[in-house]
C-alpha cells in the first residue's frame, strides 16, 4: 500500500459495454463511412502513474492558454469523464483566435519539407470542428482521463460509440513544457488532419477487411513501403500518395477491399506522423519566440508514445524509449493458466544504445567525431529521437543557451530526429493485451516480466488493476534495490526520489472481450 507522500498521481479505469465489446473473430470488417456504428475491439483499460520528479507546471507557455484553459478541459486523473465536443470552438481555435499575434501559427505554420502531400496546413483551423463531420474520430461524446504526473503526461480518450480508443504518454525530460504543449495540442491536431483525410477519400468505396488469416504486425516506413513481420512479405501501395486519395488499383473485388484498407491504413500513419511533424514545428516557433525570457524552452523537450485503436487495427507511433507491447499467445485459446503469454513490443527504442539507431546517429554525421559522449548524444540525452529539445536540433537556440548550458561543435544539427517509429498491428484473437508505458516501467521490468505480471495479476484478481498492480510492483523493486522498504522509499519528497526511480505512466488495454472483469479499475 502506497503513503500518502507516495500515492499515485493518476489512476484511472474504463469497461465497455458488454454487448458492444467483440471477440476479434466476430469484427470481420467495417466501412469508414459517416454515421457507421461500429463496435469496440478492447473491453477495457486501466491506468496510472507516479512521480519521482518534483516539476512544477509552467502555465505561462502559449500566455497561459495551454495550462489555464486547455489542460484543465483534459485532465481527469483519478476517473474518466464524459465530454461533449464543442460544436463551435475546438482546442486550436482557443489558441489561434485567442492569440493572434504570437500563436496564429498553430493553424498555418510553415510545412516542413517532408509535407508533400496536399494538405493545407493554413486550413486546420476551419477543418478542426467536430461537428463538420462524423469522419473517422468525430464524436458527439468521448470520455477522457489524463493529467501529469511529475514530468509525465498521460492521455486517454475514447469513443465506445464509434469504436475508437487513443492513448498517449508524454515522457517529459529537462521540464514539463513540451508534455504539457502536447497534451494540450497533439489530438486536435490529429482530429483536424483526420477531417481532411475523409473530405479527400471516397468514402463510399472504402471497406476494410479483418481476415482472420492476417494477424501480425506490419511496419510502415515513409518510403511508401508497407512490411508484413510475419510472412516477410514487402509490398507498395499508391494510391494514398495519388492526387485523388479515392483512386486504388484496378482488380479483383478482393484485391480491391485489401488494397482499400492497407492505403487507409496507411493514410492513418500519415497522418500521425503528420500531426507530429506540425506539433513540432508549432512548439519549436513558440520556443523562439519566447527563449529571451525563458531560455530554458530550449532545452525541453519530451518522448512520445500514441496508440490508436480503431476497429481490429492497432496503430502506435513513438518517439524515444516508451514502449507498446502486446502480450498474445501462439494457439489463438483465450488467455489460461495452462499457456504463458508472449510478449512482442510493437514499438522502437530510440537511444543510443539501440545500435541501429547508433549507427543512423553516425551515418548522419560524418563529419562529426564527438556525435556520441559519454553513451549520449553531444553528452546531453541517451535518446536518439524526441520532440522539442531545439538546442540539438538548431544553431540559433543552442546559441540561447549560456556556459556549460550550451553545445560545444554543434557541428551538423539536428542531431536529435522528430522522425518516429510507425506501426499498425491487425488484432488477432490470439492477443490479449497491451502494456503502454514510460521508460520508467522497463528501467525495471523487461518485457516478458512486465507481461508475466499482467497475466498472473488477472488471473489471481479478476476485479483487479494491472496498471496500478504493476506501478506497485515497481516500487517493490526499486525499494529492495535501494535496501529500503516500500514506506520508506514512497515517503521521500519527489525530486529526492528520482534517485530510485523515475516517473512511471502505465495504460494496460484488454483486448477483444476477455472478460475478466466487472470493472476496469479501482481508483486510489
Amino acid at each position: 500500500m502506497l503513503s500518502p507522500e507516495g500515492e499515485l498521481k493518476i489512476s484511472f479505469g474504463y469497461k465497455c459495454n458488454g454487448n458492444r465489446g467483440i471477440p476479434c473473430e466476430v469484427a470481420s470488417g467495417y466501412k469508414i463511412l459517416p454515421g457507421v456504428h461500429r463496435t469496440s475491439s478492447f473491453s477495457c483499460l486501466s491506468g496510472a502513474a507516479l512521480s519521482a520528479n518534483a516539476t512544477l507546471a509552467n502555465t505561462n507557455i502559449c500566455n497561459g492558454k495551454i495550462g489555464e484553459e486547455i489542460l484543465p478541459s483534459w485532465d481527469s486523473p483519478n476517473s474518466f469523464r464524459k465530454v461533449t465536443s464543442s460544436p463551435s470552438l475546438t482546442k486550436l481555435d482557443i489558441l489561434s483566435s485567442s492569440l493572434p499575434n504570437s500563436l496564429s501559427y498553430l493553424s498555418c505554420s510553415p510545412s516542413t519539407a517532408s509535407d508533400i502531400l496536399e494538405y493545407d496546413s493554413c486550413t486546420l483551423k476551419s477543418m478542426s470542428d467536430p461537428s463538420r463531420s462524423e469522419g473517422f474520430l468525430n464524436a458527439k461524446e468521448v470520455q477522457v482521463a489524463g493529467g501529469a504526473a511529475g514530468e509525465d503526461r498521460v492521455q486517454a480518450v475514447c469513443s465506445e460509440e464509434n469504436g475508437w480508443l487513443f492513448c498517449a504518454i508524454y515522457d517529459g525530460f529537462n521540464g514539463r513544457d513540451a508534455a504539457d504543449f502536447l497534451a494540450g495540442t497533439l489530438y486536435d491536431t490529429i482530429i483536424s488532419y483526420f477531417n481532411k483525410l475523409i473530405e479527400e477519400l471516397e468514402l463510399g468505396s472504402i471497406e476494410a477487411y479483418n481476415d482472420g488469416d492476417l494477424g501480425g504486425s506490419l511496419q510502415y516506413n515513409l518510403d511508401d513501403s508497407l512490411i508484413y513481420h510475419e510472412d516477410q512479405s514487402l509490398s507498395r501501395f499508391k494510391g494514398i500518395n495519388d492526387s485523388n486519395h479515392g483512386c486504388f488499383a484496378k482488380g479483383s473485388s478482393s484485391t480491391k477491399s485489401e488494397t482499400s484498407r492497407d492505403s487507409f491504413s496507411h493514410g492513418v500513419l500519415d497522418i500521425l506522423q503528420r500531426a507530429i511533424s506540425q506539433a513540432e514545428n508549432d512548439f519549436l516557433y513558440m520556443v523562439e519566440q519566447e527563449m529571451e525570457e525563458r531560455p530554458d524552452l530550449v532545452s525541453i523537450g519530451s518522448c512520445v508514445l500514441l496508440v490508436l485503436l480503431h476497429g481490429n487495427d492497432l496503430y502506435t507511433l513513438n518517439l524515444g524509449d516508451s514502449r507498446a507491447v502486446l502480450a498474445t499467445c501462439s494457439t489463438g485459446e483465450r488467455m489460461n493458466k495452462s499457456e504463458r503469454l508472449k510478449a512482442i513490443q510493437l514499438t522502437d527504442n530510440h537511444t543510443v544504445e539501440n545500435e541501429v539507431e547508433r549507427t543512423r546517429l553516425l551515418a548522419d554525421h560524418p563529419d562529426d567525431p564527438k556525435i556520441i559522449i559519454a553513451g549520449k548524444v553531444k553528452g546531453k540525452l541517451k535518446v536518439t529521437r524526441a520532440f522539442g529539445v531545439g538546442y540539438l536540433k538548431k544553431k540559433n537556440l543552442n546559441d540561447a543557451l549560456m556556459g556549460i548550458l550550451r553545445v560545444r561543435n554543434l557541428t551538423s544539427p539536428p542531431y536529435i530526429s522528430t522522425q518516429p517509429s510507425l506501426n499498425v498491428h491487425r488484432i488477432s484473437n490470439s492477443d490479449q493485451f497491451v502494456i503502454v508505458g514510460s521508460d520508467g516501467l522497463f528501467d525495471f521490468f523487461s518485457n516478458d516480466e512486465a507481461v508475466k505480471l499482467v497475466e498472473s495479476h488477472i488471473l489471481r484478481n479478476p476485479l483487479g488493476d494491472p496498471a496500478k498492480f504493476l506501478i506497485e510492483q515497481l516500487v517493490a523493486r526499486a525499494a529492495d534495490s535501494a535496501g529500503l522498504s516500500m514506506e520508506e522509499l514512497m515517503n521521500i519528497p519527489a525530486g529526492r526520489r528520482r534517485k530510485y526511480h523515475d516517473d512511471v505512466t502505465v495504460i494496460v488495454i484488454m483486448l477483444g472481450m476477455n472478460q475478466r472483469t466487472s470493472k476496469a479499475s479501482t481508483c486510489i
